[in-house]
């Protein structure tokens, strides 16, 4: 866990707000492969991108208190669906497909792209990407190419620092700056950066105040 404050300080009523909301039943809808089998855009929707392995999965189910809501892969790249999280009647949760594809065909990659990007630039109820960064990796060509993405899209992102129990404080501190410094080259990138541990629970609090503003009100 960081010796030192990373994340941007919350008020302790959004605290206690993130924590009802995602106290609540959080339920798997659909995975879809194609854009017409998405659910209708009715709850406030908020979506989870990042490379693969990067700890979506896990940060979805810490988030939750689901340790199986969303599934984890030990072969990067396998998920390829868009998987819908209804959470309380308050808000959708999406889990795209992890990008970065070391051995991928080009076409592959290509067909990636387009279908994310439609799904970016037609989903109207779509408040926010939240894209995640493994801190023992920093931000990565893929991952500038995915928030060019977002900006081109006109949506909403903002980075959260996933693992940061397997970095030194120093070097996480080091790591924060250097993407907080790229960030303004970004028109619509979110200004704080979230600093995460799934599995110690660094953060999530933080997570959930921040989502819990865009949620439909209670």
């Amino acid at each position: 866990m960081p010796e030192v404050p990373l994340n941007p300080a919350s008020k302790p009523d959004a605290i206690e707000a993130g924590r009802r909301l995602f106290a609540q039943q959080c339920e798997f809808q659909r995975g879809v492969l194609e854009l017409d089998q998405m659910p209708d855009a009715i709850l406030p929707e908020i979506t989870f991108a990042g490379r693969s392995n990067v700890g979506k999965s896990s940060l979805i189910n810490a988030l939750t208190g689901r340790k199986a809501l969303a599934r984890t892969s030990v072969t990067p790249g396998r998920t390829q669906e868009i998987n819908f999280f209804a959470l309380g009647g308050r808000l959708m949760l999406t889990d795209l497909p992890g990008y970065g594809f070391a051995q991928a065909p080009k076409d592959k990659v290509e067909a990636w792209t387009n279908f994310i990007r439609r799904y970016l630039k037609g989903r109207p109820s779509l408040r926010r990407a939240l894209i995640l960064i493994d801190s023992r990796h920093g931000l990565k060509d893929v991952d500038r190419k995915i928030m060019e993405l977002m900006d081109d899209s006109a949506v909403n992102y903002q980075i959260v620092m996933t693992k940061t129990d397997k970095v030194k404080p120093e070097a996480l501190a080091l790591s924060r700056a250097a993407i907080a410094l790229e960030l303004g080259k970004h028109v619509a990138a979110h200004p704080d950066i979230l600093v995460t541990s799934a599995a110690e629970g660094f953060g999530l609090a933080e997570v959930r105040a921040a989502l819990s503003e865009l949620a439909k009100p209670e």
